[in-house]
């Protein structure tokens, strides 16, 4: 694929080594084979897909593109099993070179924020903001570039007055933005950092907002999870998670204020807690379409989908959004 010379980011090289180690018989046996859960299938213009994010507003999935912008996969009202078709929505030329990442969906302000960076050379990062009717940007705030430490912004959260978090997945940091696009600081700790030099090689990733007031993330390469009270000063706490580490965890979705979805290898974990993610648990997993590579989660009427990176087919992609029904 033309497009694997750029994948050259730590996370994204781990992926696609991991993909390729898996035999061609092996992949079309897992593509042909009947899901065990439902699943939205959707035809792309692109193999690589990052994110997706379900807008209950407007019927939609918004989905990132990791060769840079956005897409709508409007899903009909009586949720047929038909291929979907992803239209793209955003696409900016002073972008270009760079890939769109994790996703949140600001609702009291009516905008979706994306995280933006170089895949190639982490020299740059940045948080764009996209009003949600009419697609245009409301900002772009650059957070790294190539005179500072390599950086890779991605994924993103927002709280109730609307500024956002954007994790660095390379230097293990948070960068808060204001609600008006502003830079306000960066968030270090030394928590954030694994102690074996190789597990930073991806270190902080999805990261959620509580409506308790604090942040919740994950360390992909250590597993760690971790609470950052945001009342508290930004105090940072390691969340003991029985069942754990979360190895590989990549996305995060708040499924309610008790549980948290964690998308990765394997597809997906569920995780609980009973004294405000002070302590937490593994109560579920899910075993979905390895191949693909499960980056993220997202909640329709109650139900998590799994948005995978690797799209299957020619000359059409098709990208699959799977439901993810949890055992124990």
């Amino acid at each position: 694929m033309a497009y694997c010379s750029s994948l050259c980011s730590p996370k994204f090289l781990f992926l696609f080594l991991l993909l390729s180690a898996v035999p061609i018989a092996y992949l079309i046996s897992l593509e042909v084979a009947k899901p065990a859960t439902h699943v939205y299938h959707y035809h792309s213009t692109s193999w690589f897909r990052e994110c997706a994010k379900w807008d209950d507003l407007n019927r939609r999935f918004l989905v990132s593109f990791i060769d840079g912008g956005i897409g709508q996969v409007t899903v009909p009202s009586d949720d047929s099993d038909a291929v979907l078709v992803e239209v793209p929505v955003v696409k900016h030329v002073d972008l270009a070179g760079n890939a769109s990442l994790g996703l949140v969906i600001d609702r009291p302000r009516n905008r979706l924020l994306v995280a933006t960076a170089d895949v190639k050379g982490n020299l740059y990062s940045a948080l764009a903001a996209y009003d949600l009717s009419t697609w245009e940007r409301v900002f772009l705030t650059q957070l790294s570039g190539p005179s500072d430490e390599k950086s890779f912004a991605d994924d993103v959260a927002v709280d109730a007055e609307g500024n956002a978090y954007v994790t660095d997945c390379t230097a293990s940091k948070i960068w808060k933005v204001g609600a008006d696009g502003k830079l306000l600081s960066t968030i270090r700790n030394p928590l954030f950092k694994a102690k074996e030099w190789y597990k930073n090689l991806v270190g902080l990733n999805g990261i959620v907002y509580h409506p308790d007031g604090y942040l919740i993330v994950i360390h992909t390469f250590s597993g760690k999870l971790l609470k950052i009270d945001l009342a508290k000063g930004e105090e940072v706490k390691l969340i003991e998670v029985a069942g754990g580490p979360l190895t590989f965890g990549d996305g995060l979705e708040l499924l309610s204020p008790t549980k948290v979805v964690v998308a990765g290898n394997p597809s997906g974990r569920l995780v609980e807690s009973s004294d405000g993610w002070e302590t937490a648990s593994v109560v579920g997993k899910f075993s979905g379409p390895k191949h693909r590579l499960a980056t993220a989660a997202t909640v329709k009427d109650g139900k998590v989908y799994l948005s995978h990176m690797v799209g299957m087919g020619y000359p059409k992609k098709t990208h699959a959004l799977v439901e993810a029904v949890f055992s124990a």
